[in-house]
């Protein structure tokens, strides 16, 4: 009789606490690979939240939406650059009444967009919580280039016929003056409209575009002979050691190591790709990178003796 009376109040009090539970934004990492890489954590807030959109434009991972959808027993809102930018506000509205989970290639925070995204949540009174997960910005560590040797990450946009910044340079160039590795992120176009498009207001988007090791080198490159015709001698040069990455997490990643040149014809496949700049390296990071050496003989000449 007790028992059955002390299981209706139980139950009583899980259902009052369940209607005065507030709504939560969750903000869930979903790693570098595939479907089965998002953390056991995050599949339970997946599986039980009202709505669930997926960030598909910071990132991508290597399987498409409906194997997420498959995997995760939920259906996915796409949320492009437009949602999330421009109309974040609906996606809040909905989680002042219900859970709503917002799914991040690699981890949360890895785009300033996301920060945006909870500094509106707190305005509105909205309870928030992050689920983290792994990104590029510590995955990186895989290649053997200690992650406490590294200095401010830079992103490496694409350059137009009109538009070729070189701000990307100088930063690099103070972290190798500081002896620090530097991250480069590369460009990624999705959902992006030409400038004809977009002045005339017309919803056309050019093909997605990803940027390639090769080509991050390339404008490298093409920075150290504009600096070297205004007479300077850059800090960085063709052969300063740099590592191309491609993929990492998945089971085809790549990882080559050689000088800046080689990194402008080296062959990696398909996105993402990120590329490492090299400061100072310690002699155990060396041994390590000659693990993915593109040309052994690299390692004879003295671009590869920049160490403590």
């Amino acid at each position: 009789m007790w028992g059955a009376r002390c299981g209706k109040v139980a139950a009583a009090v899980s259902l009052v606490a369940a209607v005065a539970s507030p709504s939560m934004l969750y903000l869930v990492g979903l790693g570098l690979g595939d479907a089965k890489d998002i953390t056991v954590k995050g599949l339970e807030v997946v599986r039980q939240c009202h709505r669930v959109y997926l960030e598909a434009y910071t990132s991508i991972l290597t399987v498409g939406k409906e194997a997420l959808e498959e995997f995760y027993g939920r259906e996915l809102i796409l949320a492009d650059r437009e949602t999330v930018e421009q109309e974040a506000d609906s996606i809040l509205k909905e989680a002042d009444v219900c859970d709503v989970a917002f799914l991040v290639v690699g981890d949360p925070f890895g785009a300033t967009t996301h920060s945006d995204l909870v500094l509106r949540a707190v305005k509105l009174g909205i309870p928030y919580k992050v689920i983290h997960n792994a990104s590029i910005m510590n995955a990186v560590g895989c290649c053997g280039l200690q992650l406490y040797n590294f200095g401010e990450t830079v992103s490496i946009v694409f350059w137009t016929d009109t538009w070729k910044p070189e701000s990307f340079f100088d930063k690099i160039k103070r972290n190798r003056q500081n002896g620090m590795h530097t991250l480069c992120l590369l460009d990624i176009k999705v959902k992006e409209q030409s400038l004809e498009n977009l002045m005339k207001g017309r919803k056309i988007y050019e093909p997605p575009r990803y940027m390639s090791v090769n080509q991050a080198a390339e404008q490298l490159l093409a920075v150290i002979q504009n600096r070297r015709l205004q007479g300077e001698e850059p800090e960085i040069t063709e052969n300063t050691v740099c590592v191309g990455l491609a993929r990492v997490g998945t089971p085809d990643q790549k990882i080559a190591a050689g000088t800046l040149y080689q990194m402008s014809t080296v062959e990696l496949g398909g996105p993402l790709h990120s590329l490492i700049v090299t400061g100072i390296m310690h002699p155990l990071e060396l041994e390590m990178l000659k693990l993915f050496s593109v040309d052994s003989s690299s390692f004879e000449n003295n671009a590869f003796q920049r160490t403590t």
